[in-house]
Order: C-alpha cells, then structure tokens, then sequence
C-alpha cells in the first residue's frame, strides 16, 4: 500500500520506492530505500512527516503516493 494510507504511529517497512529516475534520486537521497524502516508521525491534507533513520521528513503526498509500505 503507499506511505499515504500507513497508520500513524505504525513501524512499517518500505517495500519499492516508484516514480521516475529523477523522484526516485530524490526520495533514496533523503533515505528512502527499499527494506529501511519507516514510522508515519503525523498526516496533514494528504502530507506526511515520517521518522527514518533517526531523522524527521516532510513529504508531500504526491511524493508519498510512489512509497510502497
């Protein structure tokens, strides 16, 4: 399912990061990859702030719609 409709709160692991060349880049640069783990903190009108890696991110939804949990 995409990052979009993970549960808050929930552990979850990312399965395929999808998109074109340049949106995958971009998503593997802020720690994105396939196996990494990934808790969804808070959603707001479809953005996402998530904890990976020890680190905070803010993505848009259409960023988090190419996320596979």
């Amino acid at each position: 399912m995409p990052l979009t409709l993970a549960s808050i709160g929930e552990v979850n692991t990312i399965r395929k990061v999808g998109g074109n060349e340049e949106t995958r880049r971009f998503l593997e640069n802020l720690g994105f990859i396939a196996g990494s783990e990934i808790t969804v903190l808070s959603t707001i009108s479809g953005n996402v702030i998530v904890n990976i890696k020890d680190s905070r991110v803010a993505i848009n939804k259409e960023m988090a719609r190419h996320i596979m949990v």
